[in-house]
């Protein structure tokens, strides 16, 4: 008996240090992560490649990834211990579909655990991604944890194991750490970046206010500042700024484009099918993909064969169309609510500097008007 109490004694000891040691592991795994993230301000690819790494260390895990979610497929910024023709799949986005286990993190689930993924309806179907990790990888036991903040699913992290072997509740509380950090990283990032772009906007909007004050009356300069500033936060290659006397538009000023499509533009030229919209009081036409409209042969859009996305605001004082500005994309690419409203900000500036013209127009010409009174009566 007294054999056996030195025994337990020395399990107990050898507990303690293992509990001791794991806690010591996860919090020099934590450290190491938030000291990625500070010295990563913005960006989560290195985060990313740090989190993994603890992440399959600490839980005992041969291969795993990282997922990011838009809402409508999952991207994998980060992988680590797959084999490349896992990782040229990974390469594409993964719309999730029933039988994947990160369809069931779409379905509000925040652990799946898989004990052996050879053993479930998914495989056996032939669900690709699914034998793909099996066949492929040498998969067995899988365990995935969301990363959400808020309620909102921003992406998972997946690891695996490749024998049959479940993954410990204390394992699994690990993971659900590292995710919390992952998270931490994504929302310190999208708030670096609209801090930034905040203050890009507002920088280029303070340029353009300033060319405004420095060219009164003058919109050539005007038109084109907006444009450079309008199309580089918005991410478009090309576009023009069009104004439009109740018949024809005519482009006042353009950027990026060719000479001769330039040309082209700034000859007045009737509305086409996308115009309408506009003109009848619509607040923006969007075009995923210009391909899939026809133009009039006679619109100067006919020729620009490598334009694919597009973007045009109204340019409206009052409820009365002045015009348009337009951002081209070469690649199919829609623009989010957000370089829609930036465009629109940009639109406003137009028609401020329109404004302002119009009325020092006037005013001069008030001005010319009394003076040449005045010259007549003293005569």
């Amino acid at each position: 008996r007294n054999f056996a109490d030195q025994a337990v004694i020395a399990m107990d000891n050898a507990r303690l240090l293992t509990e001791q040691r794991e806690a010591l592991e996860q919090q020099t795994a934590t450290a190491e992560i938030l000291r990625v993230i500070n010295a990563n301000p913005g960006n989560v690819a290195p985060v990313f490649e740090a989190i993994l790494e603890k992440a399959l260390r600490l839980c005992d895990s041969a291969f795993g990834s990282l997922h990011t979610f838009d809402g409508e497929a999952y991207h994998t910024p980060a992988s680590r211990g797959m084999p490349p023709v896992l990782v040229e799949m990974l390469r594409t986005p993964m719309v999730p579909v029933p039988g994947m286990t990160l369809y069931r993190i779409v379905r509000g689930e925040d652990v799946v655990q898989v004990a052996d993924i050879t053993d479930d309806d998914a495989y056996r179907s032939g669900l690709p991604s699914r034998v793909a990790l099996a066949d492929l990888a040498g998969a067995r036991t899988q365990l995935l944890v969301a990363l959400r903040k808020d309620d909102t699913l921003l992406g998972a992290i997946n690891v695996f194991r490749q024998e049959v072997r479940p993954f410990s509740g204390k394992q699994i509380a690990l993971l659900r750490n590292f995710a919390d950090q992952a998270v931490i990283a994504m929302d310190n990032a999208r708030l670096l970046t609209e801090q930034r772009e905040a203050l890009e906007q507002q920088t280029a909007t303070a340029e353009v206010l300033g060319v405004i004050n420095a060219n009164p009356g003058n919109l050539a300069p005007v038109f084109e500042a907006i444009l450079e500033k309008a199309h580089s936060l918005c991410g478009a290659e090309i576009g023009n700024l069009t104004l439009f006397d109740g018949e024809h538009f005519q482009a006042i000023a353009t950027h990026g484009f060719s000479d001769a499509a330039a040309a082209r533009f700034r000859k007045p030229f009737p509305p086409n099918s996308h115009h309408r919209g506009l003109i009848e009081g619509g607040r923006y036409t969007h075009v995923p993909d210009i391909r899939a409209i026809q133009f009039d042969p006679n619109s100067p859009i006919s020729t620009l064969h490598d334009m694919r996305t597009l973007l045009s605001i109204p340019l409206r004082k009052d409820g009365t169309f002045l015009g348009l500005i337009s951002a081209y994309r070469l690649e199919v690419r829609p623009f989010s609510d957000k370089e829609i409203a930036l465009l629109e900000n940009f639109a406003a500036q137009a028609v401020i500097a329109m404004e302002n013209a119009r009325l020092l127009t006037e005013q001069r010409e008030a001005l010319e008007q009394q003076t040449a009174t005045a010259e007549v009566l003293q005569v």
